[in-house]
């Protein structure tokens, strides 16, 4: 199986503080890899590091065969690297269209944004098109999440990198969600997604990763771990 992303032996420290312990983590091109974990375990920080924003202190990171460990976060980003974090990083002050446009890096004005893939976005996310011109701040949290991330699918993406996307959202909106990482899956991108929502995992994963204590403690197939109540109870204490 290829692998676009490899963490091998990572260990990330912040401050005084020693997160990961050695996180391996191979991340299968053109599946939806689901992290999964108790609060605590490591998880968005292995994101932060994957993304540069925090440094490896041990260990490297590889994306497409390449040692991406000593990369800037800016250069890590034009690998065709989207990252969407737990807070979404949206621009409040600016309209849906102004977020969207600062995303699209090939698009001096809203004119030149690709049309036809616009036009996906807004299938796949109703609500960016109805609040196009209102400012992002104003928008509810499922709003501004489905903004977050039409913001960073803006352009063709290699590998979507997403932390807890349906995290305080109601359940028809968690549906919707879902929905559209289908279809990002069916259209070929490679995505991570951290997630404590196991109805979400368990419908989109197709791999699976569980972290405990800043480590990977398993890893394989996202419908196996669905069926076996007892390892989900031993690695997470509880069952999906």
């Amino acid at each position: 199986m290829s692998h676009l992303l490899e963490l091998r032996g990572v260990h990330t420290h912040i401050g005084a503080y020693h997160i990961l312990h050695g996180v391996d983590l191979a991340i299968p091109r053109g599946q939806l890899t689901m992290l999964l974990g108790r609060n605590g375990a490591g998880k968005t920080t292995t994101l932060r590091t994957i993304m540069g924003l925090w440094r490896t202190s041990k260990g490297s990171v590889h994306f497409g065969g390449q040692d991406i460990t000593a990369l800037d976060t800016p250069a890590i980003a034009h690998l065709n690297i989207a990252y969407v974090p737990e807070n979404m990083g949206i621009f409040a002050d600016l309209t849906v269209k102004e977020n969207m446009l600062l995303a699209a890096r090939k698009a001096g004005n809203a004119a030149q944004m690709d049309a036809a893939r616009l036009e996906w976005i807004f299938k796949l996310f109703p609500a960016v098109e109805k609040f196009w011109n209102h400012p992002a701040g104003k928008l509810s949290g499922g709003q501004k999440q489905m903004v977050a991330v039409a913001r960073a699918i803006i352009e063709p993406r290699d590998l979507l990198i997403v932390d807890e996307p349906s995290k305080g959202l109601a359940p028809a909106i968690v549906n919707n969600m879902i929905e559209a990482f289908a279809q990002l899956k069916q259209s070929g991108v490679t995505i991570l997604l951290v997630e404590q929502n196991l109805h979400f995992a368990q419908r989109l994963g197709d791999s699976v990763a569980v972290m405990d204590n800043g480590r990977v403690v398993h890893a394989g197939c996202m419908a196996e771990l669905a069926q076996d109540a007892a390892l989900q109870q031993s690695l997470l204490g509880l069952a999906l």
